[in-house]
Order: structure tokens, then C-alpha cells, then sequence
């Protein structure tokens, strides 16, 4: 006996059965009053302004109300609406299920309440039509985007999406929104790794999109809050916080098969052999890398002549190393915000001091060899340590200092 139970539906009267392009799941639980208004507003909104075919699916899950009832009705009632039903909660168990169960090449999900406004609907799926993108997006904390709700809800949307880019580096602005799309096959790949049942759902699929490599296009919408939302505030923070450790641990482990991910969905390195991301971090690094040099060599010949070799080399390698690991991550590995600075820069003065030593290394082995080297040399030499040095802290800052950023960036 499975969980689940399709119940199919002939469409309206004399109405052709074309293979629909676009699937809208609305997932619901006990929404006997709002499921009628919701199916037909947006059964309109598609019916007038939707070029291409498309199926709306009521996804109940363990619905103990009118519900039910509610949506046989609607799918006997207008074309194209279908029903599933589950025996379980969850509203990410309702879209897995969905998503899984659907024939049509883009998969798009939205509250039983509509908050969001229907007009952005064909500007979320276009970018998968066409092909640009692979995941797309409603976001309410996007430039152009309009929201009406409350300070307590702004103000746990805001620090959650914080949490987010913190711990797992989300790229994206808003995980929340209950207004998202996703090309068919991408979904075929992705489902089967995401774990979640309930809220945490849309963070983890957008998680692993982003892992992976996948285009995740973001609209900014018109968005009002619905005032008679029954989320459990407390015990949904909870829960996404409990994921968000779940899966950085399953990041750190190896347990998600990213790179493997990202080669059956077309987004392995474009250059064989070189991992994702690692290209345009190079260049970036490297001319990071070029203005810590000169600026290191010219605050080593201003100090230099007052503090000597050595202690005019600490001062300026120090200087440098702590505006490189900055420039670097904020522009090579694109860490936004403050979350993990202290220890960046910690990591970052442990490099300055692998630098320090071949410097002085360095320094120590010239005037051993030469001691009546000119100060060309001593350049010279200095040079070599730092191109030397440059390259270590690229791998480190790589494969260790900023390791869960290293995979982001393509």
C-alpha cells in the first residue's frame, strides 16, 4: 500500500486534452474555504494569458476537512485542474510527490493564498522555457520587488535568508517565497537527494541547485501577506535550522554528490580537468594577487631603510596579508556579509605567517650567499618569495579557508 493516491479527472466538457507545458501544484492542507477562490483565479489568470498548455494539480495533503471534496469538484468542474492525494503531511512531501508524478516539462508551485501576485507568474517560467535557466524564483527582497506584511515576518524572512548566505553561502535572496519553478528534468535529478518533508523543502532543492551549478533566475514580485496564515512560526524556525546543519554537514562529508550532480546535468568544468569555479577565481586572485605584490614592495622600501630587512618584511607582508584575505573574500569567493570574517582573517593571518617564513627564509638564505647584495636583488628575491607564497595561499584559501565557496562560482 503506497502513501499516495492519484485520482484522475476527464477534463471540462468537449475541452481538447493537450500535453501540458506547465504543471502549477497548489499544495493545501484543510483549505476548504481558500481552495475554491485560488483554483479559479489562477485557472482564469492561465486560461487568459498563458500561451501554452497547462494543469493545475491540487496536492492534498492528509487533508481531514472539506478539502477533498472541494477539489474533486474543481477538477470536474474546470479543464486541466487534476487532483493528488496523500495520506501524510507535509507540504514538501505534497510537491516531491507532485513534481515526481508529472509529465509536463516545467514544474511550478504556489500558496493556496496567492500573496503573490499572478502577474509574475509567465515572467517565472519563461527563462525555463526557453531554456535559459534551470530554476526560477519569486523573491520578495529583491530591488523592485513589492511586499506588504508586517515588521515581525519581514524581520524573520530578512535574518533567515542571513542564516542562509552565512552557513550554506546561498547565492539566492529569498528561499521562502512560496512562488517557485523548475525545469522537469533538473527536478528528476534533484528530488530524489532532497530529504525534507515540510517547509525546509524549497531551501534545500535551491541549495543543491546552486551546488550544482544550475542557473537560478529570480523575479521580484507584488506581495501581500496573508494575515490569516496558520504557520507555526517557532516550530518552523526550528525545523529549517535542524536542516541547515543537516545538510552543511552532508556538504562537508561528501554525503551530496556534487561534483557527480554536476556532471549529469551539463554543468561540469568547462575546462577538463580543472575544477568548477577555479578559472575565474585564478584571474581574480591573480590580480588580487599582483596589487598585494607592488603594494607590498613599495611599504618594504619606504620601511626598510629605518627598520632593517626583516622587521621592515614583517610589517608590510602583515599590511598586505590582511587586505588580501578581505579583497579576496569579497571578490574572489564572494562571501557576502559578516558571518565568518573572524574566522577568515584568523585563517588568513596563519597564511601570513607561512608567507613571513618564506620570506624571511628568503632574506636569511641571500644574505648568507651574497652579503654584499644590492637592493635590486633583495627586490628580486622578495619577488620569487611572494610569487611562491601567492600560490600556496590560493590553494589554502581554496581547499581550506574558503572551501564551501570554491565550488560556487562559475
Amino acid at each position: 500500500m503506497t502513501s499516495t493516491e492519484t485520482l484522475p479527472h476527464a477534463v471540462g466538457p468537449g475541452a481538447p486534452k493537450a500535453a501540458a507545458v506547465l504543471d502549477v501544484v497548489i499544495p493545501v492542507y484543510n483549505e476548504e474555504a481558500d481552495l475554491g477562490p485560488c483554483v479559479r483565479r489562477l485557472h482564469q489568470h492561465l486560461r487568459e494569458s498563458f500561451p501554452y498548455p497547462f494543469r493545475i494539480t491540487v496536492a492534498d495533503n492528509a487533508s481531514t476537512d472539506a478539502t477533498p471534496q472541494v477539489a474533486e469538484a474543481l477538477a470536474a468542474e474546470l479543464a486541466g485542474v487534476e487532483v493528488l492525494r496523500l495520506a501524510e503531511k507535509g507540504r514538501g512531501r505534497a510537491l516531491k510527490q507532485a513534481w515526481s508524478a508529472s509529465d509536463a516539462p516545467v514544474l511550478a508551485y504556489m500558496d493556496v493564498d496567492l500573496s503573490t501576485d499572478l502577474n509574475a507568474l509567465l515572467p517565472l517560467v519563461a527563462p525555463l522555457l526557453s531554456g535559459h535557466s534551470e530554476v526560477s524564483i519569486g523573491t520578495r527582497l529583491a530591488r523592485g520587488a513589492r511586499v506588504v506584511r508586517g515588521p515581525k515576518r519581514e524581520f524573520i524572512s530578512r535574518s533567515y535568508n542571513r542564516i542562509l548566505r552565512t552557513a550554506l553561502s546561498a547565492n539566492f535572496s529569498d528561499a521562502q517565497c512560496g512562488f517557485k519553478a523548475i525545469r522537469k528534468d533538473v527536478a528528476e535529478q534533484l528530488l530524489p537527494l532532497v530529504e525534507d518533508t515540510g517547509w525546509f523543502f524549497d531551501t534545500e532543492l535551491l541549495v543543491l541547485a546552486q551546488r550544482s551549478g544550475l542557473r537560478i533566475h529570480e523575479v521580484p514580485v507584488d506581495w501581500i501577506d496573508d494575515p490569516d496564515s496558520r504557520v507555526d512560526i517557532v516550530a518552523t524556525a526550528v525545523a529549517d535550522l535542524r536542516g541547515i546543519a543537516r545538510l552543511g554537514r552532508a556538504f562537508v562529508t561528501g554525503k551530496v554528490p556534487v561534483a557527480a550532480l554536476r556532471s549529469r546535468l551539463g554543468r561540469a568544468p568547462l575546462v577538463e580537468g580543472v575544477p568548477a569555479g577555479m578559472l575565474p577565481q585564478l584571474l581574480r586572485f591573480g590580480a588580487i594577487g599582483v596589487l598585494s605584490t607592488v603594494a607590498f614592495l613599495v611599504l618594504y622600501a619606504l620601511l626598510r631603510p629605518q627598520l632593517g630587512a626583516q622587521a621592515a618584511n614583517f610589517v608590510a607582508l602583515l599590511t598586505t596579508a590582511i587586505a588580501n584575505t578581505a579583497l579576496n573574500r569579497r571578490l574572489t569567493f564572494a562571501v557576502r556579509g559578516g558571518g565568518g570574517a573572524v574566522r577568515h582573517h584568523l585563517q588568513g593571518l596563519l597564511l601570513f605567517a607561512l608567507g613571513l617564513a618564506l620570506n624571511s627564509a628568503a632574506l636569511l638564505a641571500l644574505g648568507w650567499a651574497a652579503p654584499a647584495h644590492s637592493h635590486v636583488t633583495e627586490l628580486g628575491v622578495l619577488i620569487l618569495a611572494n610569487a611562491v607564497t601567492t600560490l600556496l595561499r590560493f590553494v589554502l584559501m581554496r581547499v581550506w579557508v574558503f572551501r564551501q565557496h570554491s565550488t560556487e562560482l562559475s
